[in-house]
């Protein structure tokens, strides 16, 4: 519990068509990162039976060492947006994971976004190309926020991230206890990649620009819906607190699950973060008898 706690509520069965479990986490290292994930249905879907609508997905890529990564936010008005939420993530880094398969110098982030939408739009027209009348209906019924990247090691404990977005989802840098925001918005029309803040997919921004940081050794990469963002904000309260400490070292998948879990009063929509380490992160905390090596 944060502050006030929600009222509690027993969950309703979410539909069953396509499964959308309430719960889901994930972790695992690579030689030198460390990714934990998890997303959580709200108390408002919980309630209401609605399906979660965030989706995640991060892989791997191993002659490079890139991690490549989807977060989703489904729009609520849209119907299916989960739907678009799953299938915006899943192809995003599929397409990332074969571009690096070409042994690029960078991904092509507008091809990325390109792919993603181009799926949702492909739900919607059932294998013919789409028309306008497809286009208005996958917005209608499937819109989606998307946050997807990279994130490769440089060899001496950092990472390098590269960011690109649709919507109003996040990411931060998390170290020594301060949440630096990675993505801005600002006033659409800027050349900046945050004036496509309240532009979803399956439409697209010409404004839309990849953003890349180094982060140093001692940080976290945090990428989130705006479930885990909004009661987060500058990350200087109760809730930046419980973060900043239960990340401080990569937790075990299913304590990030409980965590992003809290129940506070007012909050009630899904929340979905993934967190990226450096390996040193993990193996310093496990130093000791059978420590990781």
């Amino acid at each position: 519990m944060v502050g006030t706690p929600a009222a509690q509520v027993e969950a309703k069965p979410p539909p069953a068509d396509p499964y959308r479990p309430d719960t889901l986490f994930d972790g695992w290292s690579t030689p030198e990162l460390t990714v934990r994930l998890a997303s959580v249905r709200g108390d408002a879907h919980r309630s209401g039976g609605q399906p979660r609508q965030d989706d995640v997905v991060v892989g791997w890529h191993e002659p490079t060492g890139t991690v490549a990564f989807a977060v989703a936010d489904g729009v609520s008005a849209a119907p299916q947006s989960h739907v678009g939420a799953a299938l915006a993530c899943r192809t995003a880094v599929n397409d990332l994971l074969a571009q690096l398969d070409e042994d690029r110098p960078e991904p092509d982030w507008s091809r990325v976004l390109r792919a993603a939408a181009y799926q949702l739009l492909m739900r919607v027209a059932r294998g013919r190309e789409p028309d306008e009348h497809d286009r208005a209906e996958a917005v209608r019924t499937l819109a989606t926020t998307l946050v997807t990247g990279t994130v490769r090691p440089d060899g001496r404990g950092a990472m390098r991230v590269t960011l690109v977005r649709a919507g109003d989802s996040s990411a931060w840098c998390l170290q020594g206890g301060r949440f630096a925001a990675l993505l801005h918005d600002e006033d659409p029309g800027t050349d900046d990649i945050s004036s496509t803040a309240v532009i979803a997919l399956p439409r697209l921004s010409s404004q839309s620009r990849p953003l890349s940081y180094t982060l140093p050794p001692d940080g976290v990469l945090l990428v989130g819906t705006d479930g885990f963002g909004v009661p987060l904000g500058d990350g200087t309260g109760r809730v930046g607190e419980l973060f900043a400490a239960g990340l401080a070292v990569p937790p075990q998948p299913w304590t990030l699950a409980h965590l992003l879990d809290f129940s506070r009063e007012t909050f009630d929509d899904d929340r979905t973060l993934l967190a990226v380490w450096p390996r040193h992160r993990l193996t310093e905390h496990h130093r000791g008898p059978g420590a990781l090596r």
